[in-house]
């Protein structure tokens, strides 16, 4: 008999795995990268402060002068109607748009490009920012809050400053209803019973004398779909 897994029903894609998107109130994007921010600056003015359910920090509605209107993670310490910048020679202060090889180092910025003009990718929770760590010939290198120090085009655009809503994870949530309504309203499953409290028929972790897996948690690269659970395929296991 076959088992119906957490997994499986995740890639079924059923009404509790789908994120809200309805409910969110915008997408986060630079403005497009045109020749007005490749060779100068172009100044706008942040319109509003708005709450989307979809993230996890407050953002910001910037309205540019040419008539572009964008939608970033607001950095700290601004406020509707500071002045903002984008372009390689926007100056260095929060909510400023440059491109790496702009930024000098040592400087914390967010939102930023895996590939110059995609809008942002990288380091765009709330409270979280990466670093600027060094730049060489045809790389800039960034730390990112993981500590991890990944190598990005020069060319790729970062907003400047720390992204606002840090203490987010620090008050506690008193009431497993109150974690119930916030994990339903982004699409995550909760509660979540864990692998080795179940019945043998609910998961291949499931029954056995006590709570241990009884098995290896590495899945092969050839396991049916019932039995991918644990490790997929992984080479290591461990912190590097």
């Amino acid at each position: 008999m076959g088992k119906s897994l957490i997994q499986q029903k995740r890639g079924k894609g059923s009404m509790t795995y789908r994120a809200h998107s309805f409910y969110w109130k915008a997408t986060i994007k630079f403005r497009h990268y045109d020749d007005l921010e490749k060779n100068g600056v172009i100044y706008g003015k942040i319109i509003d402060l708005v709450d989307c359910p979809g993230h996890t920090a407050p953002l910001a509605f910037i309205r540019y002068d040419n008539g572009d209107e964008t939608y970033v993670p607001a950095p700290h310490h601004v406020r509707v109607n500071d002045s903002v910048a984008a372009g390689v020679q926007a100056p260095v202060k929060p909510a400023s748009v440059l491109p790496l090889k702009s930024i000098p180092e040592g400087t914390d910025v967010f939102n930023i490009e895996a590939v110059p003009g995609d809008g942002g990718s990288f380091c765009r929770t709330a409270g979280s920012s990466a670093k600027v760590m060094g730049m060489l010939q045809n790389k800039v290198i960034v730390q990112l809050p993981s500590k991890q120090k990944k190598e990005f085009d020069p060319n790729c655009r970062a907003m400047v400053g720390i992204i606002a809503g840090a203490g987010r994870l620090e008050k506690p949530w008193l009431k497993a209803g109150k974690h119930h309504h916030a994990m339903l309203a982004v699409g995550k499953l909760y509660p979540k019973t864990s692998a080795v409290a179940m019945n043998a028929v609910q998961h291949p972790f499931g029954s056995g004398r006590g709570r241990h897996v009884g098995k290896p948690k590495n899945a092969s690269r050839f396991a049916p779909p019932g039995r991918k659970v644990g490790k997929i395929r992984a080479r290591r296991v461990g912190k590097r």
